[in-house]
C-alpha cells in the first residue's frame, strides 16, 4: 500500500517539478516562452501571407490518366489541394526567421529582424568595443531558446489542427480569418495547458523591420 501511495504522490509531483523547472528557467534566464495565443498568431498570419501570394495565379491543374488533354478534369490552382499543400509545407521553418525582441512586451516580442538590443550591441562591437554576453559573437545571430521552441510549439500544433486547417481552406475562408477560426474558436479554447487567453489575438502586429 506505502508502495502504490508512493507511487501516486511521484506521479502528481512529477508535472509540477517540469512546470516549475521551466518556471525557473524563465525567471533566472530571462527565456519567456511564447505562449499558446502567439503561435497560433504567428502560424495563422504566416499561412495567410502564404496563402495571400498564391492567390495571385491563375494556373490551372489538369487531372487524370488519359493523354488527351480535353477529358482530363481542370481546377483553378487557387482552389486546389496542392495549393494548400504547397502552403502548409515547411510553414514551421518560417518560424527560425524571427528573433526575440526582448523590449518589446506584448506579442510582437516575436517578430522578423534584428532586435534594437542587438542592433545596438553590432554596433558597439563595430567600434571595437568589448561586449561579453557569456556566448561567442557568432551564436549572436542564431536561433534563441524561446524561437527554436516556437519552431517545437508550431509544429505541434500543425500536427494537432491539421484538419481545422483544411476545413477552413475549403470551407470558412472567405466568412473568417484564420485566427479567429482556427486560434479563437479551436485553439485556445481547447488547450489544457496554457492560462493564457486570446487576448494577444488583438494586439496589432507592427511591420517587420524587414518591410519597413
Amino acid at each position: 500500500m506505502l508502495c502504490c501511495t508512493s507511487l501516486l504522490m511521484l506521479l502528481f509531483f512529477v508535472p509540477a517539478l517540469l512546470i516549475s523547472a521551466s518556471s525557473v528557467e524563465e525567471e533566472h534566464y530571462g527565456v519567456r516562452y511564447a505562449t499558446a495565443c502567439e503561435v497560433c498568431k504567428i502560424l495563422a498570419l504566416e499561412l495567410e501571407n502564404r496563402f495571400h501570394d498564391t492567390a495571385k495565379s491563375h494556373d490551372v491543374i489538369e487531372t487524370g490518366y488519359t493523354f488527351d488533354s480535353d477529358q482530363r478534369a481542370k481546377k483553378q490552382y487557387k482552389a486546389s489541394e496542392l495549393r494548400l499543400i504547397e502552403s502548409m509545407d515547411g510553414i514551421c521553418d518560417v518560424m527560425l526567421e524571427y528573433n526575440i525582441h526582448k523590449e518589446r512586451k506584448d506579442s510582437n516580442r516575436f517578430a522578423k529582424g534584428m532586435s534594437t538590443t542587438f542592433q545596438t550591441l553590432h554596433g558597439l562591437v563595430d567600434k571595437g568595443v568589448k561586449v561579453d554576453l557569456g556566448i561567442p559573437y557568432d551564436l549572436w545571430d542564431k536561433p534563441s531558446a524561446e524561437i527554436t521552441n516556437l519552431k517545437t510549439q508550431c509544429e505541434d500544433m500543425m500536427e494537432k489542427h491539421e484538419a481545422d486547417i483544411e476545413q477552413w481552406y475549403y470551407h470558412h475562408q472567405q466568412q473568417q480569418s484564420l485566427i479567429q477560426y482556427l486560434c479563437q474558436d479551436r485553439v485556445l479554447p481547447n488547450d489544457n495547458h496554457h492560462s493564457d487567453t486570446a487576448a494577444c489575438l488583438t494586439e496589432t502586429t507592427l511591420p517587420s523591420k524587414e518591410e519597413l
